[in-house]
């Protein structure tokens, strides 16, 4: 059994890939199960230990995670890392909890018209999943940790704003359904700093000793602000993708996920220790590159390099 304490410690920020799995939900090419077994493995060099590996979704539909249980095994291996991948139903649940993956994640929409437009069901048929989720959970031998994550907590591209009392009454059915923690999402990049601050000190007084995670988008360049902002209020777990990869159907022409380099630097900016190193870090670009040479990649550290550190023109073009 993974207790969720062991993994995201109370008094440490913990950072999670989620380029494997997010960052590559969208991309027209993806990269082989070998070159992203090369990507963990790299990363995990440079000291990332949390990576979110992919989903349990039709192969036909989404190829790009067919090799889910292989990158699960990958990360199963490497000392210290741990594993998420995203279930989003019984049958994927199954799988999920068959893989031995170490968490699990699930989805439910802050408003009625994505919940409806993205997964064909109600908000309250994705609780009820959720729950489903967590009693599968307690009746299995693996006892993976549950994470349930709000996506458009923060804004949604079909209703506009969103009532912030209404993400605190979905993350509270969420806890009493039996999650581990809940993350809150910024699904297309919709909110600021306040909006942020405010929402997280909200679900962290509610979540108590359970963690919080924000997860964020970069679609207005609030992204790098708004986690800051997240971190002052009290949130521990904050997700990012290596090169800023990813994005949402939802939210045609955006960019991805807040860069996972840029947000280590900023959590080092803040004196919260890491334990990354950046540079080894950004150098693993070069297999997005290789892998996916139109997909566009963003970062500030990749262009510029860390403060007092010489930089040629040369490297930045390869970053």
């Amino acid at each position: 059994m993974t207790r969720v304490q062991d993994v995201y410690p109370a008094n440490r920020v913990s950072l999670r890939e989620v380029g494997l799995r997010d960052g590559l939900q969208m991309v027209k090419t993806f990269p082989s199960t070998a070159a992203k077994q090369r990507w963990m493995r790299e990363e995990h060099a440079a000291g990332v230990r949390h990576f979110e590996v992919g989903s349990f979704l039709p192969a036909s539909t989404f190829p790009q995670f067919a090799d889910v249980r292989d990158m699960i095994r990958t990360v199963a291996a490497l000392p210290g890392a741990h594993g998420i991948a995203l279930a989003l139903n019984e049958r994927g649940v199954n799988e999920a909890l068959a893989s031995g993956v170490a968490e699990v994640a699930s989805v439910v929409s802050a408003t009625e018209e994505h919940s409806q437009a993205n997964a064909r069901r109600s908000r309250d048929q994705a609780i009820a999943n959720v729950k489903r989720l967590c009693e599968l959970r307690d009746a299995s031998s693996h006892k993976p940790i549950v994470n349930a994550a709000i996506s458009m907590a923060l804004g949604c591209s079909i209703t506009g704003p969103v009532d912030p009392n209404e993400v605190v009454k979905l993350v509270e059915k969420c806890l009493e359904a039996g999650v581990d923690f809940v993350a809150v999402a910024d699904t297309v990049g919709y909110a600021g700093p306040k909006q942020v601050e405010e929402l997280t000190k909200a679900i962290v007084k509610l979540s108590g000793p359970k963690p919080v995670c924000i997860h964020l988008h970069d679609t207005r360049g609030m992204g790098i602000a708004n986690a800051s902002a997240a971190l002052d209020a009290g949130a521990r777990i904050l997700d990012g993708s290596l090169g800023g990869l990813g994005g949402c159907p939802f939210a045609p022409g955006a960019t991805g996920n807040v860069v996972f380099e840029d947000l280590v630097f900023l959590c080092e900016s803040k004196g919260f220790d890491t334990r990354i190193d950046i540079e080894k870090l950004v150098a693993v670009r070069s297999i997005l590159r290789s892998e996916m040479p139109g997909e566009p990649l963003y970062g500030g550290l990749a262009r510029a390099g860390l403060p007092g550190r010489t930089t040629t023109r040369e490297q930045v073009a390869g970053m």
